[in-house]
C-alpha cells in the first residue's frame, strides 16, 4: 500500500517576509548580517536571494554534448606512459593532458619526449583523432606541437580531425615572459597548410590560484594572459579573425561549489567583453577546468575525494568544454593507477549516471550564482583593468602589482585557515591519527605551489618523527574536571585541535577530586595537560586544578574555553595558554611542539619517509 505524505499549506505560500520573520525569532534580537558571509575577495554572500526569471539559460560549452575527461600523463618513461594513456583511455577518458619533461631532468615528474618519434612510440596504438590532446612542456611547448605535427604526417593522421591544445602559459611562468615570436609563427604557417585547429596559446590560472589568488583575481589575471595572446598573435602576422580559435583557457576548480560554478560562467562573459573590444569577431571560449591543487591534503586523502567530486561537480555545471580531476594521491606522489581510476570515475559518474551535461546552464537562474557570477565579473574586471593601467600582464609582474595582490589574499586565507576559521576535514579538523598511508608510484612531489594543508602537515610529521625516534607518541593529558556531561563538547573538540598537530590527548575520564585527576597526570607521563569543563566548573576548580597540575610537574598548562573576567586569577595559578574556537591553533600547535622539544619536520620530509 502506497504512503501517502501531506505537505502543509505553507510550504507553498511562504514569502521572504515570512522567511525573515522566523530568522529574526532565531537571531533573539541580532543583527541580520550575522548571516551575510564573504568570499576571498570580499565579495557577500546573502543568506537568501530570490531567483532571477529575467535572464536566460547561456549556451556553455561550444558544442553540445559531454565535456571530454581530460587525464594528466606524467610517468616519466615513454612506454609506461603509453600503457597509463592506454589504460586511462580504455577506462573513460576522452582526453589526455601530456606533462612534458622535454630537458629529461629525471625529476619524476614529466614524460620524457622530444622528438616526433617519441610521439609515435607514446601513442603507440592510440587514436589521436578520437581524443583531445593536450601537452605542456613549459617553455618547450611550441616546439613540442610542432615535432606532434610531425608525428601526425608521418603516420598519415589528418591533423584536420585532431584536437590539440599547447598547455603551457608563459606568461604565468616564474619568469614571464611573451611566446617565441618565430617559432609562433612557422607554427601558425604550417597548421594552416594542414588544416590543424591547434590551439596555440593557452592563459592558464593554475600557477594563480596556487600561488594564492582569489576567484577573481584569478579570472582577471587569465584575462590578462588572454590579451597579452591576443597581442602576440597580432605580432605573428595571424588575422584578427583567427585570434580567439588560437588561445584556450585553464581555469581551477575547487571545493567552493557555488564559486567554481560562477567562475566558470563568468570567464564567458569577460571572454566576450575583451573580443567585442578588441573588435574581432566573437568566438565561444574553450575552457578547461582543473581541480585544485591547494586544496588537495597528504593526510587522509580519501577525504580528496570528496574535493574532487564537488569541484568537478562544479566545473560541468559551469560549463567547461574539458575537466582534468587530479588524483587524491597527487599531493603525495605519482598516483597509481588505482587512484587514477577513481579520478577518471568521479567524471564519468556525472555523465553516465547524473547525465550532468544534457541540461544546458543548469545554473540559470538561480539567485545566489547569478548574483555571484555577476560579482565576480565586476571584480575580475576591474583588476584587468588596473594590470592593463600598469603597462600589461608583465609590467604588472615586474612591478610587484601581481605579487602583492596575491600575497594579501593568501596571507588572509592562512589566517582563517591557522584560526580553523576556514576548516581542512581529516587535517585541521576530525585528524585521524592513526591513518594508514596511502599507495603511490613514488613520492616524488616536486610542484612547489602552496597548498592549504602544508602547515598542519609539518607539525604532523613532526610528530611522527618524535615518535619513530622514541617509540612514544607526544601527547597532552586532559585534566578534566566535574562530571561527564561538563566537559565532553570540550574535550571532544580539544583532542581534534592537539590532533591536527599529532599531540594525541589522554581519554577523558570522570576523576572523584582534583587529586585523583593530579596522580592520573603523573602516572601518565605527559609533559603538558589541558583543563577542561565548563565554564560553571572552572569557578570553584580551575584555580586548585592549575595549582596541583604545576606543582605535579607540568610544563605548561591549557585551560579550554576563553578566561573572562578569570583570566588574571587563572594565569596566576599556573594557566599559560587558553584554548577556544576561533584562536590562533596553528601557533598554538607550534608552540607546544617547541615545548616538548620536537625536530623540525616539513611535508616533504614525510614524503620521503612514507617512500
Amino acid at each position: 500500500m502506497p504512503i501517502r505524505f501531506s505537505v502543509p499549506d505553507h510550504f507553498y505560500t511562504s514569502n521572504e517576509d515570512a522567511w525573515w520573520s522566523a530568522v529574526d525569532k532565531a537571531l533573539k534580537g541580532a543583527a541580520r548580517d550575522r548571516l551575510t558571509s564573504y568570499t576571498d575577495d570580499g565579495l557577500p554572500i546573502e543568506p537568501l536571494y530570490q531567483n532571477r526569471t529575467d535572464l536566460p539559460a547561456r549556451a556553455l560549452r561550444g558544442q553540445a554534448g559531454s565535456w571530454t575527461i581530460t587525464q594528466r600523463i606524467d610517468l616519466p618513461e615513454i612506454a609506461a606512459a603509453n600503457a597509463q594513456i592506454l589504460e586511462d583511455l580504455d577506462g573513460g577518458a576522452s582526453g589526455v593532458d601530456l606533462v612534458v619533461d622535454a630537458n629529461g631532468s629525471g625529476a619524476g615528474r614529466g614524460v620524457q619526449i622530444r622528438t616526433a618519434d617519441d610521439f609515435a612510440r607514446l601513442y603507440a596504438d592510440v587514436l589521436p583523432d578520437l581524443i583531445e590532446t593536450r601537452i605542456d612542456g613549459g617553455s618547450h611547448t611550441l616546439g613540442l606541437i610542432q615535432e606532434f605535427l610531425g608525428y601526425l604526417k608521418a603516420s598519415h593522421i589528418d591533423p584536420t580531425f585532431v584536437r590539440l591544445t599547447a598547455a603551457y602559459d608563459s606568461n604565468s611562468a616564474k619568469e614571464g615572459s611573451a611566446a617565441d615570436i618565430a617559432i609562433l609563427q612557422s607554427l601558425v604557417e604550417e597548421s594552416v597548410a594542414c588544416g590543424s585547429p591547434v590551439r596555440l596559446l593557452t592563459a592558464d590560472g593554475q600557477v594563480w590560484h596556487n600561488s594564492g589568488a582569489s576567484d577573481a583575481q584569478e579570472l582577471a589575471l587569465v584575462l590578462a594572459s588572454s590579451v597579452a595572446h591576443l597581442r602576440t598573435l597580432e605580432k605573428a602576422g595571424v588575422e584578427p579573425e583567427g585570434w580567439a580559435e588560437r588561445i584556450s583557457i585553464t581555469l581551477v576548480a575547487d571545493a567552493d561549489q557555488f564559486g567554481a560554478i560562477s567562475k566558470a560562467r563568468a570567464i564567458r562573459k569577460l571572454w566576450a567583453s575583451v573580443l567585442a573590444g578588441a573588435g574581432v569577431k566573437q568566438d565561444t571560449a574553450d575552457l578547461h577546468m582543473v581541480t585544485s591543487r591547494r586544496m588537495l591534503t597528504q593526510r587522509d586523502p580519501w577525504v580528496n575525494l570528496l574535493r574532487n567530486t564537488v569541484a568537478s561537480f562544479a566545473a560541468g555545471v559551469g560549463g567547461a568544454d574539458s575537466v582534468c580531476v587530479l588524483p587524491h594521491t597527487e599531493a603525495i606522489g605519482l598516483p597509481d593507477a588505482f587512484a587514477r581510476r577513481l579520478a577518471r570515475n568521479t567524471q564519468s559518474m556525472l555523465l553516465e549516471e547524473s547525465s550532468l551535461a544534457k541540461v544546458m546552464d543548469p545554473s540559470a537562474g538561480s539567485g545566489a550564482i547569478e548574483a555571484r557570477t555577476d560579482q565576480l565579473c565586476a571584480a575580475a574586471w576591474a583588476f584587468f583593468q588596473e594590470i592593463e593601467s600598469a603597462g600589461g600582464l608583465l609590467a604588472a609582474r615586474q612591478s610587484g602589482l601581481v605579487d602583492t595582490k596575491i600575497a594579501e589574499t593568501k596571507a588572509k586565507i592562512e589566517k582563517d585557515i591557522a584560526r580553523r576559521k576556514r576548516p581542512i576535514t581529516g587535517v585541521s579538523e576530525f585528524p585521524n591519527l592513526g591513518e594508514k598511508p596511502v599507495d603511490v608510484l613514488a613520492a616524488a612531489n616536486n610542484d612547489d605551489s602552496w597548498r592549504y594543508a602544508e602547515p598542519f602537515e609539518a607539525l604532523r610529521a613532526a610528530a611522527d618523527a618524535h615518535e619513530q625516534a622514541t617509540g612514544q607518541a607526544p601527547g597532552i593529558f586532559l585534566a578534566t574536571l566535574g562530571p561527564l556531561a561538563q566537559f565532553t563538547a570540550r574535550a571532544t573538540w580539544l583532542a581534534s585541535a592537539f590532533a591536527a598537530g599529532g599531540l594525541k590527548a589522554s581519554e577523558a575520564a570522570v576523576y572523584g577530586s582534583i587529586d585523583e585527576m593530579a596522580a592520573a597526570f603523573k602516572e601518565s607521563g605527559a609533559a603538558l595537560a589541558c583543563i577542561v569543563s565548563s565554564d560553571t566548573v572552572y569557578e570553584n576548580e580551575a584555580e586548585a586544578a592549575a595549582k596541583a597540575l604545576s606543582d605535579g610537574g607540568a610544563k605548561h598548562i591549557y585551560l579550554a574555553g576563553k578566561p573572562g573576567d578569570k583570566e588574571a586569577a587563572y594565569r596566576s595559578a599556573g594557566v599559560g595558554t587558553f584554548v577556544f574556537a576561533g584562536c590562533d591553533i596553528l601557533e598554538l600547535l607550534r608552540d607546544a611542539h617547541g615545548l616538548l622539544g620536537l625536530p623540525s619536520a616539513s611535508a616533504e620530509q614525510e614524503l620521503e619517509g612514507q617512500a
